[in-house]
C-alpha cells in the first residue's frame, strides 16, 4: 500500500496524495467513492518501469475532508492546479471511471497541460451508463441521499464535439462487460483525434484495474510508445 502522506492545497481544498518513483511524471486519478489505493498494483508496475507516480485522493475522497456537493469541473480544476503547484511538466495522465471524466475535462479546459492520457470506463453523460445501474443508484439515493451518487446521476454533460480539441494521444479502454454502454465508449474514442481503443475481454468496469496487472501493462505499453 502506498500512503497518501503528502498534501497540497489547491482550488480551495486540501488533497492528500502518494508520490513514488523517479522518471517522467504520471498522474493517476481514481473513480467515484474510491481512493488512490485502487492503483496499488499500477503504482508498483509504473515505478518499476521508470516513472514518477502521483496518486491523489480526489476531493471528498480517501483521506480528504468530505464535502456536501461535488462537480466534475471542480475536480478537473483540482488536478490542473495540483499539476501547476507541483511543477509537473506535460505529465502523463490515467483516470478510471470518474477519473477518466476528470481527465477529459482537464484536457478540454486546459489544452497543452498533459503529454498524453489514458481513460477507463468514462462517460460523457449519465445516459452513457447502463440504465439498470443508474436506476438502482437513483432508488438508493432517493432513500438516503449521497452527494457522490447525485454527482454521477446528474453529471457529466460533455459535448462529444469538444473532444475534438484534445490534441494529444489518448488510450480509451473499457471492459467487455462494463457498466458504461459500449456505444458510449466508441463515441468517446470516435471523437478524439488521436485515440486508441482497447476493450478488455471478460472484464467488467474495474476487474482489470483493481488488484490486476492488466491495466498497468496497457499503460506501460501505451506510454512507452509515445
Amino acid at each position: 500500500m502506498y500512503e497518501a502522506n503528502n498534501t497540497v492545497r489547491v482550488n480551495g481544498v486540501c488533497l492528500h496524495y502518494a508520490a513514488v518513483g523517479s522518471g517522467r511524471s504520471v498522474l493517476l486519478v481514481h473513480g467515484n467513492g474510491e481512493s488512490h489505493d485502487l492503483f496499488d498494483v499500477q503504482i508498483a508496475q509504473l515505478t518499476e518501469a521508470g516513472y514518477r507516480v502521483y496518486a491523489p485522493d480526489s476531493r471528498g475522497h480517501g483521506a480528504n475532508e468530505r464535502l456536501n456537493e461535488y462537480h466534475y469541473a471542480d475536480m478537473a480544476e483540482d488536478m490542473y492546479c495540483m499539476i501547476r503547484a507541483l511543477g509537473l511538466e506535460s505529465p502523463l495522465f490515467y483516470g478510471h471511471s470518474d477519473g477518466g471524466i476528470i481527465g477529459l475535462l482537464l484536457a478540454i479546459r486546459h489544452p497543452g497541460t498533459l503529454g498524453a492520457m489514458a481513460i477507463s470506463g468514462a462517460n460523457l453523460s449519465p445516459e452513457g451508463v447502463d440504465p439498470a445501474f443508474s436506476e438502482a443508484f437513483a432508488a438508493q439515493n432517493e432513500k438516503c441521499p449521497d452527494p457522490l451518487i447525485t454527482l454521477m446521476l446528474t453529471e457529466p454533460q460533455i459535448d462529444p464535439q469538444s473532444l475534438g480539441t484534445i490534441d494529444i494521444p489518448v488510450l480509451v479502454t473499457a471492459g467487455e462487460h462494463d457498466l458504461i454502454l459500449p456505444e458510449e465508449t466508441r463515441r468517446i474514442a470516435g471523437h478524439l483525434p488521436h485515440a486508441r481503443l482497447v476493450i478488455v475481454e471478460g472484464a467488467d468496469h474495474g476487474s482489470y484495474i483493481d488488484g490486476s496487472e492488466i491495466m498497468g501493462k496497457l499503460l506501460i505499453d501505451f506510454f512507452g510508445s509515445l
